[in-house]
């Protein structure tokens, strides 16, 4: 996306410099418009690929993330997501207490949550997320995960690590407890 970027201001540019040669106004003011939008999303972009390569060397800050999400705020026995619903959304836990009541797993501030049911065949939800303790969570659409995975490629191999995580969490916490559940007729 980035070498699109370029291509599209160094077009808006061109077609800046004929027009006003020409004298068409109209024209050259809509590639006008259009120049510092191409800037601004090339300079979002480059911010994007900075941040997530840090993410990826283990930087567990996601404020890379934050302006494309939307902010939201829950209460305390509110569910975020219900086991087993469809899953159109991403979480981000910033403020308050959040847990997945099937699992009783406390979800930290900065930790993201609600991923994997993006990657499921289904796309349905693999817990409840339940606030327990107010606070703010931002949320990311899967659409726009999605987009983001396309244009950046850094995003996307970051998502996936992120999803990756979570999976081998949930084997590993699958593991202690089958070895707890064999050790205890012991």
């Amino acid at each position: 996306m980035v070498p699109l970027r370029v291509l599209a201001i160094v077009a808006n540019c061109f077609l800046i410099t004929v027009f006003a040669v020409s004298h068409s106004w109209f024209p050259m003011a809509l590639q006008a418009l259009a120049l510092p939008m191409n800037g601004y999303r090339l300079y979002q972009m480059i911010v994007l690929i900075r941040n997530v390569r840090e993410a990826i060397r283990d930087k567990p800050s996601l404020d890379w993330l934050k302006p494309f999400m939307t902010e939201r705020h829950f209460s305390k026995g509110d569910i975020l997501f219900a086991k087993g619903e469809p899953a159109d959304e991403m979480f981000c836990a910033v403020t308050g207490r959040y847990v997945l009541t099937e699992i009783g797993i406390e979800i930290e501030p900065g930790q993201v949550v609600g991923e994997l049911a993006m990657l499921a065949p289904d796309n349905r939800r693999t817990a409840t997320l339940e606030c327990v303790e107010n606070g703010k969570v931002p949320s990311i659409t899967y659409e726009q995960v999605e987009q983001l995975y396309y244009q950046n490629p850094t995003f996307g191999f970051y998502f996936l690590r992120l999803a990756t995580a979570r999976l081998f969490d949930n084997i590993s916490r699958l593991e202690t407890e089958l070895t707890r559940q064999r050790a205890a007729p012991a």
